[in-house]
């Protein structure tokens, strides 16, 4: 496995990107409202990124091997729908849980994060808490990232705390090794053993992104080819950050005014 450390210019552009990306969840924050559609919001975010920010879009094209392009700006989830879901005309509900994934390309770096987002009033309590306990995951992940420390840390911390809440963890899709390439060694996965896995060293840069389902982990793929969803149409949770491994610790590339804290559970 051949990870890519940053040198400390890389790591600076990085840290433009981060922030860039985490803006547009800022910007489009206040237009997730009942009423609008997904197709909607990934215009609003298209149009921020090319002609405010002077960024790319990453997603749109994006055709690894085996998958057609992908056609839009950003990944918009809602409910059921695990990851990659495909910005289309239906309008949001009160209720429903939306996960809005945006990575951008700024000076030929990548940054990459999601947040979730409850759409109104009206979302059942078992939504509201996979929405907390998915950021809860998150956060303990991101605490494991040290220099020494090894990658399986990540996904244990994740693992322990979503299995104890009675959810269960999407096995198939991971966190990736990011940088010049949206998706780079390593797979950073969200379950697994502490003390496994590679060693984790400064200069290292990566994704963190627990999807967390509130029933079985077990997922299914549309006939679109990109959205994918689970079995059971129970609901499932997101978000991501892009983290740095620096020489004592950690720090979050993909923050910016509108961020929302880390959780208690990991400030305490």
């Amino acid at each position: 496995m051949s990870v890519t450390v940053k040198t400390p210019e890389e790591v600076d552009a990085m840290r433009v990107a981060g922030r860039l990306a985490s803006e547009v969840l800022d910007f489009i924050t206040p237009h997730v409202k009942p009423g609008v559609a997904t197709a909607e919001l990934d215009r609003l975010c298209h149009e921020f990124m090319v002609d405010v920010q002077g960024t790319i879009p990453a997603p749109l094209n994006y055709a690894p091997p085996g998958y057609r392009p992908y056609p839009k700006s950003v990944c918009a989830s809602v409910n059921h729908q695990v990851c990659h879901g495909i910005p289309g005309d239906r309008p949001l509900k009160k209720g429903d849980i939306l996960n809005l994934d945006i990575t951008v390309i700024k000076g030929g770096f990548h940054g990459d994060t999601s947040r979730m987002f409850i759409v109104g009033e009206g979302a059942s309590i078992l939504a509201k808490r996979l929405c907390a306990v998915t950021y809860e995951c998150l956060w303990l992940g991101i605490a494991q990232v040290r220099p020494g420390g090894h990658l399986g840390d990540i996904g244990h911390a994740i693992q322990r705390h979503a299995e104890a809440a009675g959810f269960s963890i999407v096995r198939e899709f991971c966190g990736h090794g990011i940088g010049r390439k949206f998706h780079e060694e390593p797979q950073v996965l969200h379950y697994g053993r502490a003390d496994t896995g590679i060693t984790l060293e400064p200069g290292m840069t990566f994704t963190i992104e627990p999807m967390i389902n509130a029933g079985r982990a077990a997922i299914s793929e549309l006939p679109d080819g990109w959205t994918i969803i689970t079995k059971d149409r129970s609901l499932s949770a997101q978000w991501e950050h892009t983290v740095l491994v620096t020489e004592t610790g950690y720090e979050v590339l993909t923050v910016s005014a509108g961020s929302p804290a880390a959780p208690s559970i990991t400030t305490a």
